[in-house]
């Protein structure tokens, strides 16, 4: 199923599967991302919301079918360039930083899509924005702490500033709110709703298993079973009762209250 984009494309699908160990993972998806969406995934833990996520990253060769990514196609670009004009936050990067690294290290080092800050050279400019975007994120008192001992919620707006710091032109977050306490998940609730609603934002793609996690600003929405979009486009058209409950396998009842949106079984 494929939504219409708004405006230009940043990412174009059309009829990707992805194949491993001769298991279907991603089935003959069509998918379109405009350049001032906000989407949101929804789906079972297994339903292949994270590969779909790493496909549209470059991170991941499809076994068939044709990817796009900001005006450019898989297969006739030098990838290299490419992946530093998007910008992926996944537990994946966390477990690839050292965890002694300062939080203001780990936001700079986004510049160039390093994991040391001593590969590259930063000049004032970018050691201010990298405080800046910390502040923004409400965690500017951090900026000294060690990446390994900050919480989980610090770390998570850590990792949005740093996906942040190279002006990206695409962002993608692979469940950003998983391990999230109450006060945590709404301060980048809050964050993401922001980043929405500015209009000099890239396009967004958020993986999450949860309505209530669909920031206010959004407006796109897809969702993921067994290795289908069974269903992509408008927010209020794809979040219903009867297509959430279809996709989980579940009676639940679905509706929306103050721009927030909420689910429970039925």
């Amino acid at each position: 199923m494929t939504a219409p984009a708004s405006g230009g494309t940043a990412v174009r699908l059309h009829g990707v599967s992805v194949r491993r160990d001769g298991l279907a993972v991603l089935s003959d998806v069509d998918w379109v991302v405009g350049t001032r969406d906000r989407w949101v995934l929804l789906g079972p833990n297994g339903a292949g919301k994270t590969t779909l996520l790493q496909v549209a990253a470059a991170r991941l060769w499809p076994t068939s079918g044709s990817v796009e990514i900001l005006d450019t196609r898989l297969g006739h670009v030098d990838v290299r360039s490419l992946r530093p004009r998007v910008a992926l936050v996944s537990a994946a990067i966390t477990r690839q930083l050292r965890p002694d690294i300062t939080a203001r290290q780990v936001v700079v080092s986004g510049l160039h899509g390093a994991l040391e800050t001593w590969w590259d050279h930063y000049d004032e400019r970018a050691w201010a924005k990298a405080d800046l975007l910390l502040s923004q994120g409400g965690v500017g008192a951090i900026g000294d702490r060690t990446f390994g001992v900050i919480s989980e919620g610090e770390r998570q707006q850590v990792l949005l500033a740093r996906a942040l710091m190279c002006d990206p032109e695409l962002v993608l977050l692979d469940e950003p709110f998983a391990g999230l306490d109450l006060g945590a998940r709404e301060r980048l609730l809050l964050r993401l709703a922001e980043l929405a609603e500015d209009a000099g934002s890239p396009p967004l793609v958020l993986v999450t298993h949860h309505c209530e996690e669909i920031p206010p600003g959004f407006t796109h929405a897809g969702l993921v079973r067994r290795g289908e979009l069974v269903a992509a486009g408008p927010l209020e058209d794809v979040v219903t009762s009867s297509r959430v409950s279809s996709c989980f396998d579940l009676a639940v009842s679905v509706g929306r209250s103050e721009g927030r949106w909420w689910s429970r079984a039925r």
